[in-house]
């Protein structure tokens, strides 16, 4: 399945943009699913038609879907009580009803990974549109499956359960059940499910597009979204600048805007045109309501995805005696720039973005020996550890 995840700063018109992407798809046959994580309806406003809980065909080809955060809360709770039933009895804890239960903060998001992940394994769909929350809550959205599964390898090694031959007795000899072997089941439930996503997002199938207003403030949010992006390893395909106002106006005051929408739609292109395809959507003067209106933003149609994503280890042994691993990061500062080695693992914080990946097997027997930045790439040096590098004759 082609996805396409839609994000930008709060305020582009996100859920707009992703509307159109999906029906403009569906008019051309694809058969498309449109998700949304918002609290309130705002893609059923933009639709011109009511968003819930489950999947509604909205037009012929195009299936709208706002999964229900509550419903999924209670029923996984619930859940949960009944798998520490016992270990709940012993503390003499009182159970929770379903009535009671309301979702927490972030109940939307994990709703909409959850919806992600069940979307991408159906062969009901050609193309899922994804509307992404604003730009910095999306990328720590979508790093959530990665992080959560480190957190269960450190905390709950696979290894360890080799010892769950033993819990049955232990248990006998504490007189209590010992809950380590479902602690175990649980977890590894927990990684199947979050490798699902990791799976769906990291697909070479899916793309990102940025949408943002041409300006100031739209130029900050698309240089850090963007290094954001790359140092999670996706794929943006498009840079949508949206509500671009027409450049003739007799209005003084709108076409001063338009001029400087004009200026920074040029720097856009200039910076970000040999790597994104840069679209406009105009402004329609009006808040876009139903087909007819997301039909005349002619919002780019879902093409084919770009290239993978590549992070590759240039062998400059015979020249330089150093392995370079080459990793985009277009939109990076220098000065924002941190790397840390941690045994096999490089922390790269750029920004207010870090992620902590595993190196390449050929890296792990060397040493840092420096970095650099260059044309939006960051070129980290690897020397060869005498001690652990293979020796030639």
């Amino acid at each position: 399945m082609r996805t396409i995840l839609i994000t930008g700063p709060g305020g582009s018109g996100r859920t707009t943009v992703a509307a159109a992407t999906a029906l403009e798809a569906a008019r051309r046959g694809t058969r498309t699913l449109v998700l949304s994580a918002d609290r309130t309806d705002t893609l059923g406003a933009v639709l011109g038609t009511p968003t819930g809980g489950t999947p509604a065909e909205i037009l012929p080809g195009l299936t709208a879907w706002r999964p229900d955060a509550g419903e999924g809360f209670r029923a996984d709770l619930l859940a949960f009580q009944e798998r520490v039933s016992t270990a709940l009895d012993l503390l003499g804890a009182a159970r929770l009803d379903a009535e009671e239960l309301t979702p927490l903060p972030g109940g939307e998001e994990l709703a909409l990974l959850r919806a992600l992940r069940d979307a991408t394994a159906s062969d009901t769909f050609d193309l899922l549109v994804v509307d992404l929350p604003p730009a910095p809550q999306a990328l720590a959205l979508l790093a959530l499956p990665e992080q959560l599964r480190r957190y269960l390898r450190r905390l709950l090694p696979a290894e360890r359960q080799a010892a769950r031959a033993l819990r049955p007795v232990l248990g006998r000899l504490a007189g209590v059940p010992m809950p380590s072997e479902r602690l175990y089941e649980t977890a590894a439930r927990w990684d199947v499910e979050l490798a699902a996503v990791q799976l769906a997002v990291e697909d070479p199938a899916t793309t990102v597009r940025l949408v943002a207003e041409p300006g100031p403030a739209g130029a900050d949010a698309v240089r850090s979204a963007a290094t954001g992006l790359a140092l999670r390893g996706l794929r943006t395909d498009a840079l949508i600048a949206n509500r671009v106002l027409p450049d003739a106006s007799p209005d003084t005051w709108l076409s001063s805007l338009a001029a400087q929408q004009r200026k920074a739609l040029d720097e856009w292109r200039d910076a970000w045109g040999q790597t994104y395809d840069v679209r406009e959507v105009p402004h329609l003067g009006r808040d876009p309501r139903g087909a007819e209106d997301l039909a005349a933003l002619q919002v780019p149609a879902p093409g084919d995805a770009p290239g993978p994503f590549e992070w590759p280890v240039a062998d400059r042994l015979a020249d330089e005696g150093a392995l370079v691993w080459h990793i985009p990061l277009p939109g990076a500062i220098r000065e924002e720039l941190d790397l840390v080695r941690r045994g096999d693992e490089l922390v790269v914080a750029a920004g207010q973005f870090r992620r902590i990946v595993a190196l390449p097997s050929a890296l792990r027997r060397c040493t840092v020996d420096g970095a650099s930045l260059r044309e939006g790439e960051l070129r980290v040096r690897f020397a060869p550890d005498p001690d652990l590098w293979p020796r030639t004759r």
